[in-house]
């Protein structure tokens, strides 16, 4: 994959992300059926960490699970890592 694919799905995947988090803090405001962390944490691990972050703090959900801030920024720093690879090239290849 080159770093215009990881880019793509970066943005689309945070779309998508975002969107669930969003989604999720609708129906929790309204007491409905709530999407399971474990979908939204996995959402985030794959590609989707711009879009959690986004959840985290301009929607304000799940900020008092500490496990939700470690696992999106974790991914981020990831997701980052291996744009930079991407692009720089793998210093051992």
């Amino acid at each position: 994959m080159g770093a215009k694919v990881i880019i793509a799905l970066l943005v689309v995947m945070g779309i998508i992300t975002f969107f669930a988090y969003l989604i999720d803090k609708k129906k929790a405001e309204k007491g409905k059926w709530r999407t399971k962390e474990k979908t939204l944490l996995g959402l985030s691990f794959f590609f989707g960490s711009i879009g959690g972050l986004l959840g985290l703090y301009v929607i304000r959900h799940k900020t008092k699970h500490w496990y939700f801030v470690v696992v999106n920024w974790l991914s981020f720093i990831l997701h980052i890592a291996i744009l930079y690879f991407m692009i720089a090239g793998f210093p051992w290849a």
